[in-house]
């Protein structure tokens, strides 16, 4: 049996056309608020557990930013994941050059074409944060949102997918801590 949020046909091999799905992974408020001040609004630990388990093993495009929050909140990289940082600061390529597992580029175009070399490139991951999700949204594919049944205080959102991702391929309600929330997997129809 499978755990929660999580099914055997998570990770397709390709969208079809041969090419890599191009996959966003993201947690979202009533109003698509994604965070403040470079931190989430929520951690909610099945909600981290599940960004784990979908991104293991596949390249996760980040903007500098995101990537700066992940390190600051585990200590470093992703860790079993090609970590690939959008930057436009070059004193970022130096620094994050020497860290293992993780390159740098300077556009989106350039990390998909260094993430379809990395191990696991038949599902690509966008990270975030907010401009990244705006500037990947129509290359993306695929949707693995958690909608968190609360509005909160943000400076931050993800942009508007609704009219463009219709096929819900899956649905699962949970709560934690008095707050509820849904897995939905939702695909370009």
């Amino acid at each position: 049996m499978n755990q929660p949020g999580t099914r055997d046909d998570k990770r397709p091999a390709s969208n079809g056309a041969g090419k890599p799905v191009i996959a966003a992974v993201v947690a979202i408020g009533k109003n698509r608020e994604l965070g403040k001040n470079g931190k989430l609004l929520w951690h909610i630990p099945d909600d981290l557990k599940r960004f784990k388990e979908l991104t293991m093993g596949h390249p996760v495009i980040m903007g500098r930013k995101t990537f700066e929050s992940i390190v600051g909140y585990i200590g470093g990289p992703l860790p079993g994941r090609t970590n690939i940082v959008i930057t436009h600061h070059p004193e970022m390529f130096e620094i994050v050059s020497r860290t293992s597992g993780v390159k740098v580029v300077e556009t989106l175009e350039e990390a998909l074409e260094r993430a379809k070399e990395a191990p696991g490139s038949e599902e690509i991951h966008i990270g975030g944060g907010a401009q990244l999700y705006e500037q990947a949204l129509p290359m993306i594919d695929k949707l693995y949102l958690t909608l968190i049944d609360a509005a909160g205080e943000a400076d931050t959102f993800f942009p508007p997918y609704e009219d463009q991702f219709t096929k819900k391929t899956f649905e699962e309600e949970h709560e934690w801590k008095g707050i509820k929330y849904k897995f939905i997997d939702l695909e370009r129809a």
